[in-house]
């Protein structure tokens, strides 16, 4: 009985315990969020609905926690109503043998004593089963990310000996969608090539492809059709590691961790030494702000680097990827964080940073494209126009009327 009853109520606790784990999880994220973006929240006046908010996640959560109070208050008093019938059981049947003389009355004793020793252990498992249950459902969601199958799988570590080190890069007929049900494609048919050290500008208005084409170039995304090569050889039989260790890419939207400004500029990575830190932060123009910092390269940076202006924090991105010397320099929307004055002083950095290396920059102002080898205008997924700075405006096309509104000044207004 003791066991087809635990049988039962263990199946019937692992599903409550399963929902519960899921549902700390979404109240977790939600409080996260909202306390991460308590300042939005203010601003527009959100206490009250995130309040209403916050109750449609976490009533969900407490229904699972009864649930899962109530299989536990049946499982445990169950144990010891078994224990004690069983007591009863062996007092009744063990009774009527000692005045029949069948037993003695110390063998009745014995039995009971055995009784309690036997139901002990198990009523020690039944009040600690919360925990054991608990335990088995969280770890069951540990493990499910832990084994989940690495990007790298199949890809295979390959030395400068079997291609071209240079970074040329190559889309031929590239075919992508984010939605594999979806009908529209965000990339149609992109073909282009660069050399090894030349640079190429993609030029667009939002949502045409920019950013996705650097996405599929790091490898976070298989493409439907179309293939990508990277020194000569398919994307999908590079091991991802080993082809990010040669892609740097400074961001729109920097993203710098809890920690020091060094620890920022290496990521962990000890083979950068201190002198290599400050010789990139000097080559991008951001020592200027870190030595005016209290600790210098040592000052604790706040999570997400609120402490720091954005500009700064753009700063820093260019450090790290300078520090990292990659032979891939993805700028995407570098400079649109940084105020004229800063943008003044790393327009130099940027070329230095550049030279030598295979760029892709994506740029909403023109005057950090003007000098790329190649400039790709990009519209609705497609490449409508490509060719140099001066080609592009002779053609009169989208790129052309680009550059007038940035710079035709009355022309562009009319």
């Amino acid at each position: 009985v003791l066991a087809i009853s635990t049988f039962y109520l263990q199946n019937q606790a692992m599903v409550a315990y399963r929902e519960l784990v899921t549902r700390l999880a979404r109240l977790n994220a939600y409080l996260q969020e909202n306390i991460t973006g308590m300042e939005v929240v203010q601003l527009f006046s959100r206490e009250e609905r995130n309040l209403r908010d916050f109750d449609r996640e976490h009533l969900p959560y407490r229904h699972a926690e009864e649930r899962e109070i109530f299989y536990y208050a049946i499982f445990f008093p169950f144990t010891e109503l078994v224990g004690t019938l069983g007591m009863a059981a062996v007092i009744w049947f063990g009774s009527s043998a000692v005045l029949s003389e069948q037993v003695a009355f110390g063998v009745l004793v014995a039995f009971l004593q055995y009784i309690r020793r036997f139901f002990r252990p198990i009523m020690d498992i039944s009040d600690r089963y919360a925990v054991l249950q608990s335990a088995m459902a969280s770890s069951e969601r540990i493990f499910e990310l832990l084994e989940t199958p690495t990007e790298n799988e199949g890809g295979a570590r390959r030395d400068g000996t079997h291609h071209q080190r240079g970074g040329t890069i190559e889309f031929k007929n590239v075919y992508f969608k984010y939605d594999e049900d979806a009908e529209d494609w965000i990339l149609k048919d992109v073909s282009f090539s660069i050399g090894a050290s030349q640079s190429l500008a993609l030029v667009g208005a939002t949502g045409s492809g920019k950013t996705t084409i650097v996405n599929l170039l790091c490898g976070f995304y298989p493409i439907q059709s179309g293939e990508i090569f990277v020194d000569g050889v398919e994307i999908k039989k590079w091991n991802v590691d080993q082809l990010r260790e040669r892609i740097s890419i400074v961001q729109q939207d920097v993203f710098l961790f809890s920690g020091s400004v060094r620890d920022n500029v290496r990521l962990g990575d000890e083979s950068i030494n201190q002198a290599r830190i400050e010789e990139a932060a000097r080559f991008v123009n951001a020592d200027r702000f870190i030595k005016k910092l209290p600790n210098g390269y040592e000052q604790v940076v706040a999570e997400g680097g609120s402490t720091l202006s954005s500009g700064q924090r753009q700063l820093l991105s260019f450090a790290r990827a300078l520090a990292f010397n990659p032979e891939i320099l993805i700028l995407d929307e570098a400079t649109s964080s940084i105020d004229t004055e800063t943008e003044q002083l790393i327009q130099d950095a940027i070329a230095k940073l550049m030279h030598d290396r295979t760029s892709i920059v994506i740029a909403h102002r023109l005057s950090t494209i003007r000098s790329a080898d190649q400039i790709l205008v990009l519209h609705h997924g497609e490449v409508r126009e490509r060719g140099k700075h001066e080609d592009l405006i002779q053609q009169g096309g989208i790129y052309a009327r680009l550059h007038q509104l940035n710079y035709g000044g009355t022309t562009a207004q009319q």
